[in-house]
């Protein structure tokens, strides 16, 4: 899954990295953060008006059938049944989205004993910046929101977590912005266009990233001697 995550490059580093040519419409301040949480409003890449935008967008999806059953908004959807699910399936087509992201974080569980957690941060091996594929959603008011897509994670990030991000390369990201065009099926949009284990690094971190009143470069700093 993916409950944290860092935006921590500037909004040019984003721009240049994703390399789109059309104009993109940008309001707000992109200001670091190291500890982005749901609930909370975040710099989302997506289009309204016909205009590719780079604007804050609440971070938790509830249409309003799902609200009169009281339950919570979700944060993340899986890759392999967004596009056939009564929830995600109407965002799919032309609701796409990117998250700009500088890492993430993810929990990782003792065998024995597992309320025994502790934090690690990924993030791309050459620092650069990631794009989370994502769908957001405009309710007749006008307001937006979002979640992030996750897939089955493979090889070494699977220690750590059996869920994550779906990240895109710039290319992969363009054309998932890009509503005129069909995604490629689930399978191959998680394991041939996505990025994979072997582009991450990652490292244990503060158990402090689990308070949202946290929000630092000490959040993301390595640390000796982990529980896990």
């Amino acid at each position: 899954m993916c409950g944290r995550f860092a935006q921590f490059h500037s909004r040019d580093e984003f721009l240049n990295a994703l390399q789109n040519d059309p104009v993109v419409i940008t309001s707000g301040d992109l200001y670091a953060r190291y500890n982005v949480a749901p609930g909370t409003p975040v710099s989302l890449f997506h289009h309204h008006n016909d205009q590719l935008q780079l604007t804050p967008v609440y971070w938790g999806y509830s249409p309003a059938w799902w609200r009169t059953q009281g339950k919570p908004a979700l944060i993340n959807a899986r890759v392999e049944t967004a596009a056939s699910s009564r929830m995600f399936s109407p965002l799919w087509k032309h609701g796409r989205a990117l998250v700009p992201a500088s890492g993430w974080y993810e929990w990782k569980k003792s065998p024995e004993k597992p309320r025994l957690k502790q934090p690690y941060f990924i993030y791309s091996a050459d620092r650069n910046p990631l794009f989370f594929a994502a769908l957001c959603a405009t309710d007749p008011e006008g307001a937006t929101s979002f979640v992030i897509i996750t897939a089955a994670s493979h090889d070494g990030l699977a220690d750590i977590h059996d869920r994550r991000p779906l990240a895109l390369p710039a290319a992969a990201a363009r054309d998932w912005l890009d509503s005129r065009l069909n995604p490629s099926s689930v399978d191959i949009l998680a394991d041939v266009y996505s990025l994979q284990a072997d582009i991450f690094d990652w490292h244990p971190v503060t158990t402090a990233v689990g308070s949202v009143r946290n929000d630092d470069a000490s959040l993301i700093t390595p640390i000796e001697n982990p529980k896990i």
